[in-house]
């Protein structure tokens, strides 16, 4: 069986768990995560954006395996300033850096330069990292279907519910969802993009968001360009959104956020 890129991202983030775990004991991680900032809500921000507009969790990404550098201006904390000014609902804020770019760093930074909730963005496979996010001030992390099994959701969703932050499901297929709709959280992310092709089509959200139930948040992600990609996915059902690339290759990160903003579909 071909390896795909996801398997080759849970193998090397799987060696970096371990490495991070023999660098930082699990013991000192839960001391700075008990000592954090508390818990902004981001499910319930998210929720209460998308009455009479739309929620929108705006993404600090400096580069993509798919895509390689996409901003090569990068100051954490002043694009997450200019997101708050353009309206951003939340944050999300990558973290992975070997194939991403990211740093941990950037999540502490980001977040405290705003009053926005603020997600987690990295690959989650180990208790551990949640704890980790908690240390970093996070308010949300991300589990993605595609990756995990049944009982390891489950397992990362307890722990980070017991730290008292939200917990964003990732789907991309009907399979996942059922699966995903079988967890607590309120929010479903339906990723537009293919994890293992990196090809995306908002036809994903589409096909999926009818299917979800009411008291869930549907939140679409990846290749959401403009307004009328937003106008699409909210007459499916989705009015949240995750945005990333098209916000980050903008001069203007401020104006952009307004602009994608402008003229929601009334809810």
């Amino acid at each position: 069986m071909t390896e795909t890129i996801l398997d080759k991202i849970k193998a090397h983030k799987l060696m970096e768990i371990a490495s991070d775990k023999a660098t930082m004991p699990v013991d000192l991680i839960e001391g700075a995560a008990r000592n954090a900032d508390p818990v902004r809500p981001f499910a319930d921000s998210l929720a209460r954006a998308q009455t009479n507009g739309y929620g929108l969790i705006a993404e600090i990404k400096k580069a993509s395996p798919s895509k390689g550098l996409i901003r090569d201006n990068f100051d954490p904390a002043e694009l997450a300033r200019s997101y708050e000014r353009g309206g951003a609902t939340c944050l999300s804020v990558l973290t992975d850096m070997h194939f991403f770019k990211g740093a941990k760093p950037y999540l502490s930074q980001a977040r405290s330069a705003t009053m926005l909730p603020t997600l987690r963005k990295d690959f989650i496979f180990d208790p551990y990292q949640i704890v980790e996010a908690r240390s970093l001030h996070a308010d949300c992390i991300l589990l993605i279907m595609a990756a995990l099994e049944d009982g390891e959701a489950a397992e990362l969703e307890a722990c980070a519910m017991d730290w008292g932050m939200d917990v964003l499901i990732e789907v991309h297929n009907r399979e996942e969802l059922d699966r995903a709709l079988k967890l607590k959280s309120r929010m479903i992310g339906v990723n537009n993009r293919d994890l293992n092709t990196f090809e995306t089509s908002l036809e994903v959200t589409k096909s999926l968001a009818s299917d979800i139930p009411e008291d869930r948040l549907v939140i679409s992600e990846s290749g959401l360009h403009g307004a009328e990609d937003l106008k699409a996915m909210a007459e499916a059902g989705a009015r949240s959104f995750l945005i990333g690339e098209a916000l980050m290759r903008e001069e203007n990160v401020e104006a952009a956020t307004a602009r994608i903003l402008a003229d929601p579909v009334p809810a």
